[in-house]
């Protein structure tokens, strides 16, 4: 009975799962199940691509912000321990130039405004020559913050510059030595990047923009509050007391830039530091100042590049003095620019790359292009200002650059290090200090200015020293009365700080319990 009711069981089951509606509701179940699959498959897509997106876009607002920590920490850092210098040097001109490069997103405090042959600069800081030899990145780099931008040095025909390696860093003294030697693609390569950079005008327009070079623009940054300067040097193959390079830059570079800066002390190409002396540029300085005056002349919106030198930090007291004799011999040279890199090596270099030869960039550099410079200003008018470069790695330097004298500064080795968020770095810094001191940079600069230049009286004493033996000695007095003040005012800062920390605490004298209070107040 057993074995016949299993029989039935067995069977009834086999007809039950041969009937039509159950083969529906089983096909019906599976349906259901791979549906929901589905749907559970989809809505994690859409949420793993919503989180990549967000993740994605979010780490492009961090990386497109030059303030971000990662490029200071992580990036610059990399690159510096990973590539050779100028193989790192490159990489960061190629991603500069791609417009991938970071941005500075904020305005500039207003205090930092700075003035300029009458032109406004939403700050004083620049980027020396040297970092862009040929002029490919530059909207990259004022997308960086600087006001005043300089590529080059460019020469008149392509060369390779010395043989490599040719740069060095000192990481162990924040510096760098490079001998470089002017590697250029020559001017008709950069004059070619100039005009690419400007807005295009229909070729058969008839409005007077359209004969500017400029193409109407005020200036050739193609910003309102920015310069772009050229730096111009000179071939390995030119006579060594040959000007024409330099006045066939002019002509070349003076309508499409703001300002072009004559380059005879670069210490890696050889013979042209002798060019600062003043017979050779007294000549120099007419030619150039000559062409300038023709490209002027020629233009139809009468666009006039300012003409700047610069010099080497490394000049002798009375060198520095027949600078200035050639400077204001020459009409039309509109500024100065302290100092090149260095071929000295100060006894505190600890890094092993201090013996390589070159020119000595960095923090060691600042006392030897801040003395030039503080020479060099009391022998010249307020009329033609100093731009400070040479070893400016803060707000603090750039600040001690201003009371020296100068009416704007540039940076070059610290940008290397820091990376993209320097300039913004340092303008902060800046800006604190001089809101610090309740005065803006403009005020600064004017005061010391107005304190440490030659005055028109004093011209005659100077040109009749002959050698300018007169105007060091003067010099040399005005630099130790600002060292002197400085070091004062330092010291009455220390004061008032050790008197703040001491406030309310008590010392021990000859066994007694001294309680130690603030002066009280003037009356």
């Amino acid at each position: 009975m057993a074995s016949g009711l299993t029989l039935s069981s067995t069977r009834g089951v086999q007809r039950l799962l041969r009937s039509p509606h159950s083969r529906v509701t089983i096909s019906r179940r599976a349906v259901s199940t791979a549906s929901q699959q589905t749907g559970r498959s989809s809505a994690k897509t859409v949420a793993y691509a919503s989180l990549f997106a967000v993740s994605t876009g979010l780490f492009a607002i961090y990386y497109f912000d030059c303030r971000a920590a990662i490029h200071k920490y992580v990036v610059t850092p990399v690159i510096r321990h990973t590539l050779d210098p100028e193989a790192g040097h490159k990489l960061a001109v190629r991603v500069l130039s791609s417009g991938l490069a970071p941005r500075d997103p904020l305005s500039d405090d207003e205090v930092l405004k700075t003035e300029l042959w009458g032109e406004t600069l939403s700050s004083p800081v620049g980027l020396a020559a040297g970092f862009d030899k040929h002029g490919e990145a530059i909207d990259g780099l004022f997308n960086l913050g600087f006001s005043w931008v300089e590529i080059g040095s460019v020469t008149p025909k392509p060369q390779p510059g010395n043989p490599k390696p040719r740069v060095f860093h000192l990481p162990d003294d924040g510096a760098l030595i490079n001998r470089y030697g002017f590697p250029s693609e020559g001017h008709a390569a950069v004059l070619a990047r100039l005009r690419a950079r400007l807005p295009t005008l229909f070729p058969y327009s008839s409005t007077p923009e359209s004969d500017s070079p400029l193409h109407g623009e005020e200036h050739a940054s193609l910003r309102p509050n920015a310069l772009l300067a050229v730096n111009l040097g000179k071939n390995k193959s030119s006579p060594p007391d040959s000007i024409a390079d330099f006045v066939v830059g002019v002509r070349t570079f003076g309508p499409y830039a703001d300002a072009l800066v004559v380059n005879v002390s670069s210490p890696n190409t050889p013979g042209l530091r002798g060019m600062q002396s003043r017979t050779l540029l007294q000549e120099l300085l007419a030619g150039v100042t000559s062409a300038r005056d023709q490209v002027a002349a020629s233009s139809t919106h009468a666009h006039r590049p300012k003409l700047l030198l610069k010099i080497a930090p490394d000049l002798t007291e009375s060198e520095v003095a027949d600078v200035a004799a050639a400077v204001r011999a020459t009409n039309g040279i509109d500024g100065v620019i302290v100092s090149n890199t260095t071929i000295q090596r100060p006894p505190s270099l600890s890094d092993p790359n201090k013996v390589e030869q070159g020119g000595l960039s960095g923090p060691p550099l600042k006392p030897y292009s801040l003395a030039t410079l503080r020479t060099l200003r009391g022998l010249l008018p307020a009329s033609i200002p100093i731009i400070g470069c040479g070893g400016i790695s803060s707000g603090a330097d750039a600040l001690e650059f201003a009371r020296a004298g100068a009416a704007a500064v540039q940076l070059y080795t610290v940008f290397g290090y820091h990376g993209p968020g320097t300039a913004r770095e340092i303008k902060d810094e800046l800006a604190a200090l001089l809101r610090k001191e309740g005065k803006t940079w403009q005020e600064v600069v004017r005061e010391s200015v107005e304190k440490t230049s030659l005055r028109e009286g004093q011209t005659a004493e100077v040109e009749g020293a002959g050698s300018g033996a007169g105007a060091v000695s003067e010099a040399s007095v005005k630099l130790l009365v600002q060292e002197a003040e400085e070091l004062k005012r330092l010291l009455d800062g220390l004061g008032e700080r050790i008197e703040k920390r001491l406030e309310g605490t008590t010392l021990a004298r000859d066994g007694q319990v001294v309680a130690v209070t603030p002066p009280p107040p003037a009356s």
